[in-house]
Order: structure tokens, then C-alpha cells, then sequence
């Protein structure tokens, strides 16, 4: 029960965000066609949105192979290495979205510039393109996480996120619902950026165990409670229900290095500052 809650919880958090995303740029696409009387291309909508989720399942697949190729210490760094890219794709991902406030302007301003040249293939590339760089993000994020806490916990939540999204994503644009997108991001961010930091500390882990970098201090605490005698974990360690569920959602360790614990607070600090920034220059 932990086990699953511990990978349901960050599953559903990064496919419903990952998938919203795609599905406002479909969105915003067809509204656009439908709005300026040009229904016939939305065909090649519904095209661009297949080939990118044929290219992500695709992508999935390859990522399934390469994970099982690594052994010993080649696994343990290919793992750290991983979550350590999938820390910085998810701040990517985070601060790039706090730039784009008129991001529905532009995709209709190239869609127009689509339809006045006749060219049907443009509009199949954008969607298929913003369908495909979301469904990869989702595979990095979901594998990184699958590695910290068993890809098999993850599957059910990933697979709630996406039809949620998906849901909502049309309740949105029937004009069902009304609510502002920016609050949604803002608080999936958060979330997110808590994620990113756990994977950024168990990436500096899985390094550790390969003997990438030093192990400084080994455990620079260790508040995990004793076993219980029954074998199962208490409430609080790590492994136990409401410990799993924090390290899942925000990379939370008992007994923590030295170095997981710098990677940690370095990162939320650095993303303090750039949410700032990044902020700022929004709202000019």
C-alpha cells in the first residue's frame, strides 16, 4: 500500500501536467480552426497528435531497452545520471512556462501564417512536435522515478493523470469550466520542483554508489524509527506509509549523506531565486 501511494502520487502529478500541456496546445489549435471557419485542417490535428504519441510510446520502448542493459556500477551511474537530467529537464520545463504568457497568440499567429501558405504539413509538425517533446519529458520523469521507487508502483497513477488532464483539458476549451491556467501551473510547479529536488539527492546517491563522487559523511542524520518486530515498517521510516509517500512526492531519506543533503537545499535555493527572476520578467 505505501509502495504504490509513494509512485502514485508523483505518476499522476507529472503525467497530468505533462499531458495538459500538450492537450492546450491541440486546444488552442483547433479553437483557432474552428473560430476563423478552417475545420478542414483539422484533420492534420488530429494526425500530429497521433504521430507524436506513436514517437512517445516509441521512445518509451527505447528507454525500456536501454535501462535494461547496465549492470553493477555501469547501472548505478546510468541511474544517477538519469535522474540528474530529469532534474534539469523539469526546471526547464517549469521556467520555460513562466515565459510564455502569450503562448495561445503565438500558435494561433503561426497557424494563420499555416493556413495562408497552404501548408497542412506545418500544422501536423506543430502538433506532433509539442505531443512528442511532452511525451519524452513524461518518459524521462516517470523513468527517474521509476528507478527511485519500482516502475511497476507508477503505472496506475500515470494512467489517471493522463485522462484527468485530458478531461479537463476539454471541459476548458467547451467552456464546461473556468479557471485560471496559471494557477493550476503554479502550484503543479511547486510540486514538481519539490520532485526534481528528490531526484537531484538520489541522483547524487546512486553517483555515490558508483563511486563517481565521494562519500563524505555517510548519514549526516538518521531519524528512520527501528522495524517493527512483525517486519513491517513504521508510519514514519522511510518505507513506511507516510514516509513512502513523502520520499515519493519530495525525495524525503531518513538517513540522508552529507552530499544528498547539499544537492538538495542547493537546488530548492537556486530555484527559489530563478522563480524570482523569471517571475519578474513575466509580469514586465
Amino acid at each position: 500500500m505505501a509502495a504504490e501511494l509513494s509512485g502514485f502520487l508523483p505518476s499522476f502529478i507529472i503525467t497530468f501536467r505533462e499531458t495538459l500541456e500538450a492537450a492546450l496546445v491541440i486546444g488552442v489549435v483547433l479553437a483557432f480552426l474552428f473560430k476563423t471557419r478552417q475545420a478542414s485542417y483539422s484533420k492534420f490535428v488530429y494526425w500530429g497528435a497521433g504521430f507524436g504519441i506513436i514517437g512517445s510510446i516509441a521512445a518509451a520502448f527505447l528507454f525500456n531497452a536501454l535501462v535494461g542493459g547496465f549492470e553493477g556500477t555501469a547501472e548505478e551511474l546510468f541511474e544517477g545520471t538519469l535522474m540528474l537530467v530529469g532534474a534539469a529537464l523539469v526546471s526547464w520545463m517549469i521556467l520555460w512556462m513562466m515565459q510564455q504568457r502569450n503562448i495561445a497568440k503565438k500558435i494561433e499567429e503561426q497557424v494563420e501564417h499555416n493556413i495562408m501558405q497552404h501548408n497542412a504539413l506545418a500544422i501536423t509538425l506543430l502538433v506532433f512536435v509539442s505531443v512528442l517533446r511532452e511525451g519524452v519529458e513524461t518518459v524521462i520523469f516517470l523513468g527517474a522515478l521509476g528507478l527511485r521507487e519500482g516502475a511497476s508502483v507508477s503505472t496506475a497513477g500515470a494512467a489517471i493523470g493522463i485522462i484527468v488532464a485530458l478531461l479537463f483539458g476539454y471541459a476548458l476549451f467547451r467552456h464546461f469550466i473556468s479557471i485560471r491556467l496559471k494557477t493550476v501551473f503554479t502550484y503543479t510547479s511547486i510540486l514538481l520542483i519539490l520532485f526534481a529536488a528528490g531526484l537531484v539527492a538520489h541522483g547524487i546517491h546512486e553517483l555515490e554508489e558508483a563511486g563517481v563522487v565521494p562519500v563524505l559523511v555517510e548519514h549526516v542524520w538518521d531519524i528512520n524509527p527501528e522495524v517493527n518486530p512483525d517486519g513491517s515498517y513504521p508510519l514514519l521510516h522511510e518505507n513506511g506509509l507516510i514516509g513512502s509517500i513523502a520520499k515519493g512526492l519530495f525525495g524525503y531519506n531518513g538517513n540522508p549523506s552529507l552530499l544528498e543533503v547539499i544537492g538538495y537545499m542547493a537546488y530548492l535555493v537556486l530555484m527559489y531565486f530563478l522563480w524570482k527572476k523569471y517571475s519578474a520578467n513575466s509580469n514586465k
